[in-house]
């Protein structure tokens, strides 16, 4: 499927910024998952609560809290912290960058860094059982490499070979990890227990973290996320007109939608529906039938 670029909030790489605390990163988000774990129990539908208003509805009638976000206190300091760094620096660099880039040159800039990841979404296709997908990817990434001058132009999907989008996040959904409790992390947005930490190894895919000049992969990563950006400016104005007086919970509840979307390739399971909801009416009674010899007529 297309990879979905609709939310402001996907995840990008910022790696330049993360490099050398990588491990610590890692080590800190399972420490977080322990204590989450460890802390938040399941609690029975008579407990249920909502968290500073912010609850599913249901919660206030006695149900149990389904919004599942029992970090929201650390999960909306770094939501805040996030919309500030983009409000103030990255968006208006991206306005700028759209505003002297030419359409055609900044379609081949998006072409080529979508070429970059074909690797690691070939990868997380062969783990998750999809060597059809992992075969297109890999011929993607071949005839874009190559005929498409490093990537530069799209001539794969031309060819009838399909961009997916996969990650380890999703690799791991596949193989039957919960997502855990929702998480936001600091540039790269929301997530959950699950993607977090898989984020060291889609980092590990990522061809220009092993480029020996360091230098030229630290400027890729500054390219890619103002391309990335410039490509969300629409989409984030609509979001901040959609979002209500609660942007936090619209962006949670938005992400954790297309996430399953993308988990499941586009067509996620239906949720079944309420017992009874489609049930008809209690049938009336029949008629007693008449007894031999009378007639129905008077």
């Amino acid at each position: 499927m297309p990879e979905p670029d609709s939310n402001i909030t996907t995840r990008m790489s910022w790696i330049i910024f993360l490099r050398p605390f990588r491990q610590w990163l890692f080590s800190g988000l399972c420490l977080l998952a322990l204590s989450a774990c460890g802390t938040v129990p399941n609690r029975p539908a008579e407990d249920g609560a909502p968290s500073n208003g912010n609850a599913q509805t249901g919660a206030a009638n006695g149900e149990q809290d389904t919004s599942h976000d029992p970090l929201e206190g650390f999960n909306r300091a770094m939501y805040t912290f996030n919309d500030k760094f983009d409000r103030y620096l990255l968006k208006p660099v991206a306005k700028g960058y759209r505003a002297i880039t030419p359409k055609p040159v900044s379609k081949s800039i998006s072409n080529f860094f979508r070429n970059l990841h074909d690797p690691g979404i070939m990868l997380n296709n062969l783990l998750q059982g999809k060597p059809g997908q992992a075969a297109s990817d890999l011929g993607r990434f071949l005839v874009n490499s190559t005929v498409g001058i490093a990537g530069l132009f799209d001539v794969a999907t031309k060819m009838g070979l399909q961009k997916h989008n996969e990650d380890f996040g999703q690799t791991l959904a596949v193989w039957g990890v919960g997502d855990g409790p929702y998480l936001v992390l600091p540039f790269f947005g929301p997530s959950n227990m699950r993607d977090g930490p898989s984020l060291i190894v889609d980092w590990e895919t990522y061809p220009p973290n092993h480029m020996e000049e360091h230098s030229t992969s630290d400027k890729l990563y500054v390219m890619e996320v103002i391309d990335k950006r410039a490509q969300l400016l629409d989409a984030s104005d609509i979001l901040e007109q959609a979002a209500g007086q609660d942007p936090y919970v619209f962006v949670r509840e938005a992400s954790r939608q297309s996430r399953r979307n993308q988990i499941y390739d586009g067509n996620p399971p239906q949720a079944a529906p309420p017992p009874g909801l489609f049930e008809d009416d209690t049938p009336a009674p029949p008629a007693p039938r008449p007894r031999n010899g009378a007639t129905q007529s008077r």
